[in-house]
């Protein structure tokens, strides 16, 4: 605790005695002072014994002690300290009666103590106080540091880190998700501040800001030595951080930091190692996969799998949806691996679990923000391939299904397809694609330049012959044409077109291309 006034009346030495203010002495004394100027406010920063001798005060005034004393109390001066012997044998009245009023506590200092006796107690305290708390803050330092070698992860740093500031603790990760909290009921705590992490994390690092109020005082530092965050501490207290609390909060960042790190080169080595497996299980090498993933990803090709591919326009944004996969994984506790392939993100996940539901969330939101109109991801957006679940012996199946619902996700402007999309229902919404509609326009522009002159209906007679499998007689009732009339138009078509309809391809291409531009699935 830093010397307060009550601590300077308690110092026998001193001898001084309270004679106005008695409720007011627990303020922290910040220095001792000595001014004989009949305003020194000027010189004041707050927090100071001003003390005096009133060389140059009408002590005796009451309205003028009244002023001067307001001033003092005003400018954050916590106390005065008369010298009595010198220019008046007692405190005057009028100064303790103003000191009462102002609520300015007023001490009565002897002629045997000189000023200078009571500025080296105060400047013994303060030292002293800056000794204890420096001393704790490096016993933090300790204590915080044998629990980060303790190797049992965050969250018991983040215990021994909140008794050390009488508060609680939370550490999030690089999307802003909760990794662990102290005491227990922080979490949910914590968890309220996430935007305010989101926020901060926005800023260069190393970036901090103080949230809430003073009843619930949260402090947010960014962790991580680059540029760009790799997590956030939250520190909350129910006051401003005094010295040894700063120190263990400043502790706790870099050890946080160093951890960061760690991991981040252990994730390195585990995505190098993940790569070799992924390339075995393409390459239809199960068993020499399943041996070189050992305990690290074993557990994943033991079961259901997904495997993923995400890209986007701006390279970081697959990164950003593989820490929130690798979150949630975490939390738990399944095996992910992940292989950065330039702007690409290949990932296999258990099949239903934790990190394949955050892929899905976080494709969900974006779908939200981006425009319906809008055919391009939005800025700094994601697209995500999603097979169907397969095992270690149909890797190379699952990967071409990702990378076949990728590209159907590129063309309808979503952030997220699966493959049981495609693979289940119609054909018809792979036809909702710019080129193959100008393919289709094309194909028939002719014969619908055909018709709006008035010619004959070769369009619908098409569709209807098409539609009949080239069965003239039921083709014809359907359009209420006779047969002939049909034949004769489909002559015409071929004509107009200068193809055979005894092609099966021409057949082909015609139809999808008139389901393309009709259906009423189409966007």
């Amino acid at each position: 605790m830093p010397p307060t006034l009550a601590s300077l009346v308690q110092h026998s030495a001193l001898r001084l005695t309270v004679r106005a203010g008695a409720d007011r002495l627990d303020q922290p004394v910040r220095w001792a002072h000595a001014s004989e100027l009949a305003d020194p406010v000027p010189y004041m920063e707050g927090g100071e014994l001003l003390l005096v001798t009133a060389t140059n005060l009408d002590a005796e005034n009451p309205e003028a002690m009244r002023r001067y004393v307001r001033r003092l109390a005003g400018a954050g001066v916590v106390g005065l300290g008369f010298a009595v012997g010198v220019n008046y044998d007692d405190v005057p009245q009028p100064l303790i009666d103003a000191g009462e009023e102002a609520g300015l506590p007023i001490l009565e200092v002897p002629r045997r103590t000189p000023f200078l006796a009571i500025a080296k107690a105060v400047s013994s305290e303060i030292a002293a106080d800056q000794y204890r708390a420096v001393t704790a803050g490096f016993e933090a330092q300790r204590d915080l540091t044998r629990a980060a070698l303790a190797g049992d992860g965050p969250a018991e740093l983040l215990t021994r880190l909140a008794a050390q500031v009488d508060g609680w603790a939370a550490l999030y990760d690089a999307s802003g998700a909760v990794v662990a909290a102290a005491p227990d009921w922080a979490a949910r705590r914590a968890a309220r501040l996430t935007p305010d992490v989101e926020r901060l994390r926005e800023r260069p690092a190393p970036a901090s800001v103080v949230v809430g109020d003073t009843d619930d005082r949260v402090e947010l530092q960014t962790l991580g030595t680059g540029r760009r965050a790799r997590g956030a501490l939250a520190v909350g207290t129910g006051s401003a951080l005094g010295t040894a609390e700063r120190y263990a909060v400043h502790s706790a960042v870099a050890l946080l930091t160093l951890t960061t790190a760690r991991s981040r080169s252990l994730q390195g080595a585990e995505q190098r190692l993940g790569a070799a497996v992924l390339r075995m299980l393409l390459a239809g090498q199960p068993d020499h996969a399943r041996a070189v993933a050992g305990d690290l990803y074993g557990g994943l090709l033991d079961a259901p799998f997904r495997l993923l591919i995400a890209e986007a326009t701006e390279p970081s944004t697959p990164a950003l949806l593989g820490e929130a996969m690798e979150a949630a994984a975490f939390r738990a506790g399944e095996a992910l691996l992940t292989v950065p392939e330039g702007e690409r993100l290949v990932v296999l996940a258990a099949d239903g679990g934790a990190a394949v539901a955050a892929c899905t969330a976080y494709a969900e939101a974006q779908d939200e923000r981006t425009p319906r109109d809008q055919k391009t991801p939005e800025e700094g957006g994601v697209v995500v391939g999603l097979s169907a679940p397969a095992g270690p012996i149909a890797v190379s199946a699952a990967y071409k299904q990702a990378e076949q619902a990728l590209s159907v996700a590129r063309r309808r402007g979503r952030a997220l397809v699966e493959h049981e999309e495609l693979a289940a229902g119609s054909v018809l919404p792979l036809l909702a694609d710019d080129a193959v509609r100008a393919f289709a326009d094309g194909m028939l522009r002719a014969l619908h330049e055909h018709d709006a002159k008035g010619r004959g209906d070769l369009v619908a007679s098409l569709r209807a012959w098409l539609s009949h499998h080239g069965q003239w007689d039921a083709a014809a009732a359907d359009l209420g044409v006779h047969r002939h009339t049909l034949r004769y138009r489909m002559r015409r078509v071929e004509e107009i077109l200068g193809r055979s309809l005894d092609d099966p391809d021409v057949r082909m291409e015609l139809w999808l291309a008139l389901k393309a531009t009709s259906s009423p699935s189409m966007p």
